[in-house]
């Protein structure tokens, strides 16, 4: 217990959160969730006597602000992108399948597959950089994305705190929960990749 609240101690774990959920939209691999669960499961012990633990609302408010303003931001340089980004994403089977279903769903008022697609591994950069090369309206993307950014950020801080409750302050309890938001992330995955159902035939 004693080494992970050392370790979320003081108010540099925000700045951390707040730049590692920013960029992992650019750099999947940053262990973004694994941060936010760790800070979360400190924040669950916090009491009067131990103010440098984080505390979970700032904690919730930093999460997902980082997360929509990474997907703005990847939004942005990917509508300003040109021929470039798309020459790089028609390159990949896996992007140009991702865009054609975030631009169908997105058409007909689906974006809750902006939402899932936060779970998933690097799914939300399939998404955030899909929307913009595209060319979707920021009003057809933006609300999702605050959405898909609360949704996630609740979903991780909870994991961790609820963890800290019940099992304590422990790295084997934060292990608990990044192995739930792991499975999370695995049926996002799942739910992306699956076909989309044909349209029944006109009778």
């Amino acid at each position: 217990m004693g080494s992970l609240r050392s370790l979320t101690a003081g108010p540099w774990i925000y700045a951390a959160v707040a730049t590692s959920v920013l960029l992992d939209v650019f750099l999947p691999v940053l262990p973004s969730g694994v941060l936010v669960i760790t800070a979360a499961t400190a924040a669950a012990t916090a009491t009067a006597t131990s103010p440098d633990v984080p505390s979970i609302l700032p904690l919730l408010l930093c999460a997902a602000t980082a997360s929509v303003l990474g997907d703005f931001v990847a939004y942005r340089l990917a509508w300003r992108g040109g021929a470039r980004l798309d020459r790089a994403i028609a390159r990949s089977r896996r992007l140009t399948v991702a865009q054609e279903r975030l631009g169908a769903a997105l058409a007909r008022g689906g974006g809750l597959l902006v939402v899932i697609a936060r779970f998933a591994p690097a799914g939300r950069s399939v998404v955030s950089f899909g929307a913009g090369a595209t060319k979707r309206r920021i009003e057809e993307f933006l609300p999702w994305s605050a959405l898909a950014g609360v949704a996630w950020a609740g979903y991780s801080v909870g994991l961790g705190w609820l963890g800290g409750q019940l099992l304590g302050a422990t790295w084997f309890s934060a292990g608990v929960s990044v192995l739930a938001l792991f499975l999370a992330g695995t049926l996002a995955a799942y739910v992306i990749q699956r076909p989309a159902a044909a349209p029944a035939p006109a009778s």
